[in-house]
């Protein structure tokens, strides 16, 4: 989370809540299981394979061209290396790279030294790694239009490795099944690599490296991200889990292995990660192995997700996999989640089903929000009104009762009730707007939809604009809003003051933000004018000339 939008939502609820408190008088107060995560030095990784502790040697050979089987759909362009059986592209043609060394090319997802379904065998003490075994494909290409399937298999003395690929042509899962013999009585662990993280597809590096890292689930959904880790200290998170996933922004890849048996228990052992990441201060990538057991019948099974983060393709999954792409953050996540995805939801359905462009949708979506707020409004800013009224019947009770607290407080009770203010009611309905800000920026921060998406001069709204117009229109709609506010009330030097600050203040946090928080919340603002007029107007009536002189 930017601690700078945190200190911009404080400001912001700063504006609203301090004018009703320097307005009223001052009056006395009214009477799971968890995830483990240890360092664990490389050489007790070695001694724990049930925990999927051991790590794979890197492999730095590169597959040639005719060492790699190509699969393809209208979604998607897999390549496997006959080398080890591994995934060595991921190619997205329906998303384009925003990485300014590939900007419009189609997204891949793998980089050259990705370890993703590099695979080890723990058979006893011995440890077989297959990176460098050379399997035989049932095809050297594969155009997938129906569910197909493609098989790859080696040897290599006494022990043998069948791979079985399956496809679906709408589906970034990708099935897995395997079969291996000579092993033994006592079968073996199957360690499987899910390294060194995600290729940088995006514009904004830096928001690249602060987003990617490890997600695993058990009882819930933990994020690790590769930043927090340490170079070279080597970390073991205990099991069993349903899914580990090694996430980017938008992009994902996973390992899904639930038991069917038993709903909410998962077949993944452990997982390892160690970084070695120097060339940034803040490490971008890890090296991350998963283990699942593999029983006497050499048998094991499980699932690949390689895709974009489209909220609905992961909620389909189930199991939680949807929390992979995690709106709000820890101990507010349940407030503002169910926020995001409405808000998402209702953006896209603008888009998809009315065709209007994504500004359009923000700006209908943010109009409708103060429509819907409207009575709500109404009857704050009118409670505000009635607590100005009767502020000079407040401020005699003070003075004369200033050195009784008790009295003091019953008096005021008393004028509360016989006037029937409500000294709060002006406060909360002025909050909720503050959940659907908060849960759009990581709609905005998160949502593959939004990526890239263009409006007017803004060329990403999931980005700041290039030239701060839309931060200084928000800045001079928040002007326009709080002088309107501020219109027919008493001369308050605090008030004049914040009446400037502020919305400087808040100009220059927000030309950093999503383009298109910007514009959502200028509408907001602009929404609010004749609302503001409104309560300004009908203030000058009641207080009357002299007075608003």
């Amino acid at each position: 989370m930017d601690r700078r939008f945190v200190l911009a939502i404080v400001l912001m609820m700063v504006v609203l809540i301090v004018p009703s408190l320097i307005w009223k008088p001052k009056r006395p107060l009214l009477p799971d299981s968890s995830v483990v995560t240890t360092p664990v030095p490389p050489r007790a990784a070695e001694a724990a394979p049930a925990a999927g502790l051991v790590r794979a040697p890197v492999d730095t050979g590169a597959a040639g061209p005719g060492d790699t089987v190509r699969v393809s759909s209208s979604l998607y362009q897999f390549g496997f290396s006959t080398r080890g059986g591994r995934l060595i592209e991921a190619m997205l043609p329906h998303y384009q790279s925003l990485n300014p060394t590939e900007r419009g090319q189609p997204v891949q997802l793998l980089s050259p030294d990705s370890r993703l379904l590099q695979l080890s065998l723990l058979v006893g003490r011995d440890t077989l790694h297959l990176s460098d075994w050379r399997f035989t494909p049932s095809a050297p290409s594969l155009t997938v239009t129906q569910p197909s399937t493609l098989t790859m298999s080696a040897m290599r003395d006494s022990v043998g490795v069948e791979l079985s690929y399956t496809f679906a042509p709408n589906d970034f899962r990708i099935g897995v099944a395997g079969r291996v013999t000579g092993a033994g009585p006592n079968g073996a662990t199957l360690l499987v690599g899910m390294g060194p993280g995600l290729r940088n597809t995006e514009s904004d590096s830096v928001g690249f490296g602060r987003e990617s890292g490890l997600v695993t689930k058990d009882t819930k959904s933990t994020l690790k991200r590769f930043m927090e880790l340490k170079v070279g200290e080597p970390i073991a998170i205990n099991g069993p889990f349903e899914w580990v996933a090694v996430k980017s922004k938008y992009f994902v890849t996973a390992l899904l292995a639930f038991d069917s048996t038993q709903a909410g228990v998962g077949r993944i052992g452990g997982v390892t990660a160690v970084t070695t990441d120097v060339a940034h201060k803040r490490p971008e990538s890890a090296n991350v192995t998963t283990s699942l057991s593999v029983p006497a019948t050499g048998r094991f099974d499980f699932m690949l997700y390689v895709g974009p983060m489209e909220h609905p393709r992961l909620r389909e999954i189930g199991h939680d996999f949807d929390d992979i792409n995690p709106y709000g953050w820890p101990g507010f996540r349940t407030i503002i989640r169910p926020v995001a995805e409405g808000a998402r939801w209702l953006l896209v359905w603008f888009h998809d089903r009315l065709g209007l462009a994504w500004g359009l949708g923000l700006i209908l979506f943010g109009v409708l929000i103060r429509v819907v707020l409207w009575p709500l409004n109404q009857k704050a800013m009118r409670a505000s009104m009635q607590m100005q009224a009767v502020q000079p019947i407040l401020k005699g009770i003070q003075e004369k009762y200033k050195s009784d607290p008790q009295r003091l407080q019953q008096e005021m009770f008393k004028v509360y009730k016989e006037y029937k203010v409500n000294p709060f009611s002006g406060c909360w309905p002025m909050l909720l707007p503050w959940p659907v800000l908060l849960a759009l920026y990581f709609v905005f921060a998160n949502t593959i939809e939004l990526r890239g998406a263009s409006f007017l001069w803004l060329p990403d709204l999931s980005r700041p604009d290039p030239i701060y117009i839309i931060p200084v229109l928000m800045g001079l709609s928040m002007f326009a809003v709080t002088r309107l506010g501020q219109r027919g009330l008493p001369p308050n030097p605090q008030m004049k003051a914040m009446l400037y600050i502020m919305p400087a203040m808040m100009t220059v946090l927000f030309l950093t933000f999503p383009s298109g928080l910007n514009l959502y919340y200028t509408v907001m603002n602009l929404a609010s004018i004749p609302q503001q007029w409104m309560i300004s107007q009908e203030r000058l009536r009641k207080i009357g000339p002299t007075a608003a002189r």
